[in-house]
């Protein structure tokens, strides 16, 4: 550990020997750090923060705030951070509350400055969350997927595996996995193709998600019809089920197709 005496570092804190911590960090009691770590200055770890190898907290970035939810009752909660992450300036991340126990961002990510991540939240691996993000408490992100600047996401949304939420949206609605999500109300905006093709999906593969959305973004079934056609008519792989999975189990039911969202409205609960 190479801390500048300036910052303040709690006894019972514990701190690998090669994290690097800048002045005016403060590092509370009950933190774990790993190895390789950079704290710039001014950011506040606070209790609970469990950070793994290698992250990078830039100034003024919080750790582990209590929650903003008035059902806290100072219940022992964590925020668990992932290696190599890269958390920018002023974004901030609440601990969890007794419905899950712990905020979670994964390994891999960029969060970008003034974002802000609630209360037992679950940021997969390889996520981007931009600049001014704002995500309400018990949001699922799944892998590799990228929330841009200025969105705002529901309380208990879910947005899948390889999906792509366009700046400055709303995001009321789930969204599944491997498409783009844009407009207002939030809808359907194509297949993040051009996400898949960075990562390795092949062109044939890509078609197949196509085809499978068509099923319930373009050809007027709901979604209970949509999902049965798709289970008869299309071959079984690990895209189809992980879709079908997803819109079968949302909770808050899916963004719309483009052709649904024409002068509407949606009614929030």
């Amino acid at each position: 550990m190479t801390p500048t005496t300036l910052a303040y570092i709690h006894s019972d804190a514990k701190v690998a020997q090669n994290v690097e911590i800048e002045p005016f960090a403060m590092i509370h009691s009950d933190v774990e750090i790993g190895e390789g770590t950079w704290i710039g200055s001014h950011a506040v770890i606070n209790s609970g923060a469990r950070i793994g190898k290698n992250c990078r907290i830039y100034p003024g970035a919080v750790i582990s705030a209590t929650p903003q939810d008035l059902k806290y009752n100072n219940e022992y909660t964590l925020t668990v951070i992932g290696d190599n992450t890269t958390i920018r300036e002023y974004a901030t991340i609440s601990r969890g509350t007794e419905e899950h126990w712990k905020t979670v961002v994964g390994s891999d990510c960029l969060i970008m400055a003034y974002a802000h991540i609630a209360h037992d939240c679950r940021i997969g691996n390889n996520c981007i969350v931009g600049n001014n993000v704002q995500m309400a408490g018990h949001v699922h992100v799944g892998d590799w997927a990228i929330v841009s600047a200025l969105s705002a996401v529901h309380q208990f949304v879910k947005i899948g595996i390889h999906s792509f939420v366009s700046g400055a949206s709303l995001v009321r609605k789930d969204v599944p996995p491997f498409t783009k999500a844009a407009r207002e109300p939030i809808s359907y905006a194509g297949i993040n193709s051009v996400g898949l093709r960075r990562r390795g999906y092949s062109n044939d593969k890509i078609v197949e998600i196509q085809n499978i959305y068509r099923y319930i973004f373009m050809r007027g079934f709901n979604n209970a019809e949509a999902l049965q056609k798709i289970e008869l008519e299309l071959p079984p792989s690990n895209e189809r089920d992980e879709i079908i999975n997803f819109v079968r189990n949302s909770e808050r039911g899916i963004m719309k197709s483009p052709f649904q969202t024409n002068g509407a409205s949606e009614t929030e609960a």
